[in-house]
């Protein structure tokens, strides 16, 4: 029965991978119609069009969920490893060590900058550009973390994404 429950734990951490791969791929995908950085005057005058805003709202939805996804697959990761999972600084400060992510403070300055559209309805144009041109910058940490977390997986538990549907689309990110 252990093993069964261990085998479980292990097609779960594939999966989160693969849903890795997946975020990360879309973000990248809905991140290539823009040109960055935004200006805000270019914004204002484009405050109608459905496509642009439609854009946005996919990358903070697509940025949030990678960063949601990150989270769990190194929680999940550590708790494989055998590693204090009790709170999540510890999960950050282990993957630090292991240089999934570069710091403790990069993961939750990135976090800020996500959290910041959840909880704000801007209307001010800068203010609105400026989140985005925040997050844009973030994405590249992210992918770096995503790549590295799947990299130590595959090294240290021998497990990959439970597909390869998005592994070529993912590697093309760092080409």
């Amino acid at each position: 029965m252990t093993s069964d429950v261990l085998e479980e734990q292990q097609r779960h951490l594939a999966r989160l991978l693969e849903a890795i791969q997946r975020c990360a791929w879309f973000l990248h995908e809905s991140e290539r119609k823009l040109d960055w950085p935004i200006d805000a005057d270019w914004l204002a005058r484009h405050k109608k069009d459905v496509d642009l805003f439609e854009t946005l709202a996919a990358i903070n939805e697509r940025f949030a969920k990678l960063q949601d996804t990150l989270a769990s697959a190194m929680r999940h990761t550590a708790l494989l490893m055998g590693e204090s999972t009790d709170s999540f600084l510890k999960v950050l400060a282990f993957f630090e060590k292991q240089g999934v992510i570069d710091s403790l403070e990069g993961w939750q300055r990135c976090r800020t900058v996500r959290n910041m559209a959840a909880h704000d309805y801007d209307t001010e144009y800068p203010e609105i550009a400026e989140h985005f041109n925040l997050l844009h910058q973030q994405t590249a940490m992210l992918f770096r973390a995503a790549r590295q977390l799947i990299a130590l997986c595959h090294d240290l538990l021998d497990i990959s994404p439970a597909s390869q549907d998005f592994s070529t689309e993912f590697e093309r990110l760092f080409a």
